[in-house]
């Protein structure tokens, strides 16, 4: 019986292998562009802190080069993400990649990941701050879900105000980029997803600025306390911060670009193949980030049509309390 379970692990471990290669589409354009990589951009490619993974620049690349193809896109750089590295801010929480070949130009910068959530009693599919083991495409899940995006609209916001030095007070006002997807991503924009800084207010409340460009009829707008997140998760999104922000929504102003997340389910149905067979995903050919998945030990990806039911019924036994109106601030 133990020798079977055995063959059956090593069996599913090779054919997962196979599978998350390269997936679907992106296979032929992959093998075709994988020897012209440019000299210069390969010095990138690695495992290290800033470096690009093979198989995530592989996969960008490929995206890149179809939808080029097919003129979806115009714009001369593309993106990248590695979800399965560590989060955080400086050097060693590099994982979103900027890579424009045309002027030989390759940037490694930190960005948020999904933060899922916990339902109590129910389903835990929340993740750390610094390493995601959840992933899905569940509407309300609050989860990152890898594969291919193509940037859209940019919607710019204002928030309200918040108190800087000298006792004067800035506009919060923050621009969110749309992504659409295809596949498993395909209800990004039903789940709004895109990119945006990683920055809101806090403790909101009315103060009467009749002279702001935002003020309402009765002449008041919000204020509240800034806090930026960018070393924190999102609801979802991929989340930068806002100096990192405030460049890449230039870049992609009236220039939809493409963006590949990495992992896509097959890839974390085939590391969770290899480590419940006790091995090492070096040892087979797949790829995670080794510290994440010490961390982690196993990751889940939690697909919409079994996480949404469940939310829906949560959702159904727990219904948000009404919402409350912003309230006037005490001092005016």
């Amino acid at each position: 019986m133990q020798l079977r379970s055995f063959l059956r692990d090593m069996l599913c471990i090779a054919s997962l292998a196979t599978i998350v290669a390269l997936p679907g589409s992106l296979q032929s354009l992959a093998a075709e562009q994988t020897a012209d990589v440019p000299a210069w951009l390969r010095a990138h490619v690695g495992e290290g802190d800033g470096q690009i993974a093979p198989v995530v620049l592989e996969r960008a690349r490929a995206l890149y080069l179809r939808k080029t193809r097919d003129g979806t896109v115009k714009n001369p750089c593309y993106f990248a993400m590695d979800a399965t590295r560590p989060h955080a801010l400086g050097n060693a929480g590099r994982r979103f990649y900027v890579i424009c070949e045309a002027d030989h130009s390759f940037r490694a910068i930190s960005s948020g990941h999904g933060g899922g959530r916990h339902l109590k009693g129910i389903a835990i599919f929340a993740n750390g701050k610094r390493c995601a083991r959840n992933f899905g495409n569940a509407m309300g899940s609050r989860l990152t879900t890898g594969g291919a995006y193509v940037t859209s609209e940019q919607i710019t916001s204002f928030k309200g105000y918040y108190p800087v030095s000298g006792g004067r007070h800035a506009a919060l006002v923050r621009s969110f980029v749309q992504f659409d997807g295809e596949g498993q991503t395909a209800n990004a924009r039903q789940r709004e997803i895109g990119g945006h800084a990683a920055v809101l207010l806090r403790g909101m409340c009315l103060r009467k600025k009749p002279d702001s460009p935002y003020a309402d009829q009765k002449g008041y707008v919000p204020f509240g306390t800034v806090e930026n997140y960018a070393d924190g998760r999102s609801s979802g999104c991929t989340s930068w911060s806002p100096s990192d922000a405030e460049k890449v929504v230039a870049m992609l102003k009236d220039k939809p670009a493409t963006l590949y997340i990495y992992p896509e389910a097959t890839d974390i149905d085939a590391i969770a193949q290899v480590v419940k067979a006790g091995r090492a995903p070096s040892g087979t050919g797949l790829y995670w980030n080794a510290s994440c998945l010490r961390e982690i030990r196993s990751p889940k990806f939690w697909p919409k049509e079994r996480l949404e039911p469940i939310l829906v019924r949560y959702e159904k036994d727990h219904p948000a309390p009404p919402p409350r109106p912003t309230p006037i601030c005490a001092v005016q």
